[in-house]
């Protein structure tokens, strides 16, 4: 049974008992369903209902006295034709950009946005830093340093510094270096180290002669690879570990503490948000878990990508269990990557 077989009295249904058992965590009975649903039908009716739903693999009951719980399936119809059309309440977008607008720092922003979607959910709240290549870049500088080894100095978008140590295959003088700083600030400012490594990169072909050694020495000095960019490299904030482990969903205490590994395993992190930015909807929903560990399949994570200059920087998004306020969470996310995204950047405090 497919969600577009589904009769509308089925969807209605099924709409109430996820809503009822997020509400209670308590399996849901037909006399419950009965008692909340817009049209008068009798308990056997919506009984009736609910084992065709059961049947179709939207529901189950944990015992035969209990009422009936929602499968991932049932959570998955649940987001897609409920949260569709949600927006953020006045109140959780004047909370959230309070929230944000207090901080001082980008650091201190980026820490408070994990803790305010750790806050709207009962669980892992994620904000992860733009890649290296993908930094917008408002300052440039290197700075030699003893045995011919170079420090490079990125201010990025927001006031962020990113530093990086590196030994290049040849020598500097640092009047080259100044040189080269100069020319990359005054054409640069405010585009990617990405989108300036492929500019350097046509320079270098249509003019070799002009461009050659600058342009050269400039992709030398701006190669991420170089740079040693790497996830390890990313700033993960990560806020609520505690929530998740609280939950009652996670009895299993083995399940639970690998989980919790996983939790603190920042590749493992980055390559799970970094999904969405694959994604065509605005907010990514991926429900059940199974890679991040044994508990997996107990969880959902709800993320986006924030972007500049119409490129993603990073994602930020909410880990928790699958029995969430869909609504509240997916409009938070949403709000706060449109918060980071270009039309806000005048926002965050520099």
């Amino acid at each position: 049974m497919s969600p577009s077989t589904l009769q509308r009295r089925h969807q209605q249904i099924l709409t109430d008992v996820v809503r009822a058992y997020i509400e209670t965590g308590e399996p849901v009975s037909s006399r419950s369903v009965a008692q909340r649903h817009i049209e008068p039908l009798s308990s056997a009716t919506v009984r009736n209902v609910m084992v065709e739903l059961e049947e179709g693999g939207y529901l189950y009951q944990p015992h035969t006295s209990a009422g009936r719980v929602p499968t991932a399936a049932a959570y998955r119809f649940f987001v897609e034709q409920v949260t569709a059309q949600a927006t953020a309440s006045p109140e959780d977008r004047q909370w959230i950009r309070r929230e944000l607008e207090a901080a001082q720092t980008p650091e201190a922003v980026m820490e408070r946005a994990s803790h305010v979607l750790s806050a709207v959910s009962r669980g892992l709240g994620i904000f992860i830093s733009p890649p290296l290549a993908r930094s917008v870049v408002e300052h440039l500088r290197f700075l030699l340093v003893p045995d011919n080894r170079i420090l490079v100095v990125l201010v990025t978008s927001g006031g962020q510094t990113r530093d990086k140590l590196i030994r290049p295959e040849r020598s500097f003088l640092q009047e080259d270096l100044d040189r080269i700083a100069a020319y990359l600030n005054l054409h640069y400012v405010g585009r990617t180290l990405e989108a300036m490594r492929a500019d350097l990169r046509a320079e270098v072909e249509r003019d070799r002669e002009q461009y050659g050694r600058l342009a050269t020495d400039a992709l030398m000095l701006c190669d991420p690879a170089i740079l040693g960019e790497s996830a390890g490299d990313r700033k993960v904030y990560v806020e609520g570990a505690a929530r998740i482990a609280s939950s009652v969903e996670f009895t299993d205490q083995d399940q639970l503490r690998e989980l919790l590994e996983a939790i603190e395993e920042k590749d493992r992190l980055i390559a799970l948000l970094n999904r969405c930015i694959e994604s065509p909807e605005p907010v990514h929903v991926e429900l059940g878990l199974d890679q991040m560990s044994g508990a997996g399949k107990h969880l959902a994570l709800v993320s986006a990508s924030y972007t500049s200059n119409d490129q993603v920087q990073g994602t930020l998004g909410i880990l928790a269990p699958m029995r969430m306020h869909y609504e509240r969470v997916i409009t938070a996310v949403a709000f706060m990557a449109q918060f980071f995204s270009t039309e806000s950047e005048e926002n965050l405090p520099s």
